[in-house]
């Protein structure tokens, strides 16, 4: 398994090894050892599993407040996404920048998304199943989102075309409007 630090403290891309035979192959998508080597004490608690079933979907920005912030492990188990994650802590030196991966069925690689990222995905193909690891339960309450199009954050999503979005998505704030209760260092 290879892990990769990005420019975003805490966010990190994740290859695993991959063994093959006539058979077909192995992995392992996670290791509680070597995240550990990387500063992450996790303890998933809830998997997660979305189908899109048309190209240029897009499901975010999302994340839950705190209390209930959730890290979240993602990986693209059939057709293509690009996958990012905008960090929103404030006072932290990177707020309201972003990180985007291409995550496929083919290259197997994660993204690790920690507390205090928004996190989105937009369909690269049609028919796409995204696999999730959180280390927090889902809770409706603390349920947020920033507008996938915010023009300060500026995500340069890999599309021509509007896309198929949510009521929630369409209608979610800007960062400076969100409600965001992050804050850096701690």
């Amino acid at each position: 398994m290879k892990i990769t630090e990005t420019f975003l403290e805490g966010v990190l891309v994740i290859e695993p090894a991959v063994f093959g035979d006539h058979r077909g192959w192995f992995m392992e998508t996670y290791s509680e050892s070597k995240m550990k080597e990387f500063g992450q004490k996790l303890q998933f608690v809830q998997d997660n599993h979305s189908f899109s079933a048309t190209k240029d979907t897009l499901r975010g920005l999302h994340y839950q407040l705190a209390p209930k912030a959730q890290t979240k492990l993602v990986r693209c188990t059939r057709g293509s996404i690009f996958d990012v994650a905008v960090d929103i802590r404030k006072g932290s030196p990177t707020f309201g920048k972003w990180f985007g991966i291409e995550l496929t069925a083919e290259n197997k690689k994660q993204l690790l998304v920690p507390k205090g990222f928004a996190h989105g995905f937009m369909t690269l193909t049609d028919d796409v199943e995204v696999q999730y690891k959180v280390d927090e339960l889902y809770a409706p309450e603390c349920d947020r989102g920033i507008r996938w199009n915010d023009p300060e954050i500026n995500v340069e999503w890999p599309m021509d075309v509007t896309p198929v979005l949510s009521g929630k998505d369409e209608a979610a704030p800007l960062l400076k409007d969100a409600e965001n209760n992050f804050t850096y260092g701690e």
